[in-house]
């Protein structure tokens, strides 16, 4: 057995997460440190995170402000360079690649939807969800398009923009956006958190939906128990670290973990 193929195994105050690194993950990360600053004033935002995510899976990311969960997704999305360690995302080694091959990469292999929606006020609805394509010179299926505004219930507002829209329509679009390309994995940055409670669910409803119909891969950071209850996996970190890697978790049991970090 290779290396890349067994768990490692990291114990914090007692407890264990198993986090899974298998040759057929969809993104690795290998040993993961990005330390800012130096001598005393150096902070250490990850410290030796070795971490996979499994294609077909919907992971969230949970820790404290400043356990290293946003620098870690940056990172992972090519966002970001690490100090050291490395990232493999859909085959490729980021660590070789220019900003403009990383530029590519993100366009081609990943998908984002971020808190605050970043739609374009000027353009319509579905100008907004096929941007990212025609800016690449590609033009969208049409038909995988077409499933994509069903699914997200924006079918009578395409030619609407976001001032005409409410915050969960933006946010589906955004969604929709995402997919279009069929990207080998979407990150997510607190993709609920500027959304009340009925409008979460419905982009959390779609973001599970993508997995399970769509076979699409999700990663999202997010500090809402409600939120990452949605997700196959839960990942814990405190002090740039994996202390621990779970399967589904409840809301109940997400929050008395993070109790056990703060």
């Amino acid at each position: 057995m290779s290396d890349q193929s067994k768990s490692v195994s990291k114990e914090v105050s007692g407890q264990v997460g198993l986090t899974p690194v298998a040759e057929g993950d969809v993104v690795l990360a290998t040993d993961l440190t990005k330390v800012y600053g130096e001598g005393e004033s150096e902070v250490r935002a990850l410290d030796g995170v070795t971490i996979g995510f499994r294609r077909g899976e919907l992971a969230a990311v949970m820790g404290p402000s400043g356990s290293g969960k946003s620098t870690l997704m940056h990172i992972l999305a090519g966002l970001d360079q690490p100090t050291s360690g490395s990232v493999v995302l859909d085959g490729v080694e980021l660590a070789g690649l220019n900003d403009n091959k990383l530029t590519l990469l993100r366009r081609d292999k990943i998908g984002f939807v971020f808190q605050f929606f970043n739609l374009l006020p000027m353009l319509t609805a579905q100008e907004n969800i096929e941007l990212p394509m025609r800016i690449a010179g590609r033009t969208p299926d049409a038909e995988w398009e077409s499933l994509l505004v069903d699914a997200t219930g924006l079918r009578n507002r395409l030619a609407h923009r976001p001032a005409e829209l409410s915050g969960g329509q933006q946010q589906r679009v955004a969604v929709a956006r995402a997919l279009l390309s069929r990207p080998a994995v979407v990150f997510g940055d607190e993709p609920t958190g500027n959304l009340d409670s009925k409008t979460s669910t419905e982009v959390l409803d779609l973001l599970r939906r993508a997995v399970d119909e769509f076979g699409q891969t999700v990663i999202m950071v997010t500090h809402d128990a409600g939120a990452a209850a949605y997700a196959d996996r839960v990942v814990f970190l405190r002090d740039g670290k994996v202390v621990r890697d779970a399967g589904q978790l409840s809301a109940g049991e997400i929050l008395d973990t993070i109790k056990t970090l703060e």
